[in-house]
């Protein structure tokens, strides 16, 4: 190809016409893209988050709604004073800015006391491991009950006052007690001792008592007899 053909080349208005396409093309996904995302992000747009707290469902749902956001529920809670589907708490909080379509957490009340089923610590760990173990678990405990026993060793547990064994359902709100030794020996386990344990057993079955024989009179008079025969011979 001679020079003057490529040059030519570049005269050709096919090829103009497609660098043109094509740099028409490149600006507009440009500009699509630019607009797009800020459609997309809501770019500039702000909305305050009501506060929806001890507000029931319905109400806070519709609230929300209107405010161009939405609700889901994260958790459940128990607030005896409130009533059920009640909203406890959310996330983010009031007042916060975001935008719209953003979803807001919340934490609603339970329509019944929860529980939480006693673990196996009676008789089974000391009282640093329950206290640590109960209130890991979200249990409510009181002042520990000092009973005769091994010292911090665990006997029991009540709650309102009546025994409770492992598995039991026990509400988040009561408080238990754990009945607990304060290292010191009940009366009633006290060893009654049966004879002398250090008395000897005699060697070979034989008795310490002394053995005395029943002397009749006519054994008397025979011994007196024979004492004084034996006494006139020798003179």
């Amino acid at each position: 190809m001679t020079s003057s053909e490529f040059l030519s080349k570049f005269k050709s208005k096919y090829l103009w016409g497609n660098l043109l396409a094509m740099l028409v093309v490149v600006i507009l996904l440009g500009i699509g893209v630019r607009f797009g995302i800020d459609a997309y992000t809501h770019h500039g747009e702000s909305i305050a988050i009501p506060d929806i707290r001890h507000k029931n469902w319905a109400d806070a749902e519709k609230i929300l709604e209107n405010a161009g956001l939405k609700i889901e529920v994260s958790d459940t809670g128990y607030v005896k004073t409130l009533p059920p589907n009640c909203i406890l708490e959310q996330s983010p909080a009031p007042g916060e800015l975001v935008k719209s379509g953003h979803v807001i957490y919340v934490t609603v009340n339970a329509s019944s006391t929860p529980s939480l089923a006693l673990p196996d610590v009676i008789d089974n760990s000391s009282l640093r491991e329950a206290m640590a173990k109960l209130t890991a678990m979200g249990f409510k405990l009181g002042a520990p009950q000092f009973i005769p026993g091994e010292q911090d060793w665990v006997y029991g547990i009540l709650v309102n006052g009546r025994h409770v064994v492992a598995g039991d359902r026990i509400p988040v709100g009561a408080t238990l007690i754990i009945q607990v030794g304060n290292g010191q020996r009940d009366a009633s386990d006290s060893i009654d001792m049966v004879g002398n344990p250090f008395e000897e057993e005699p060697v070979g079955g034989s008795s310490d008592e002394d053995e005395f024989e029943e002397v009749t009179e006519a054994d008397a008079e025979e011994t007196s007899g024979g004492q004084s025969s034996h006494n006139n011979s020798t003179e």
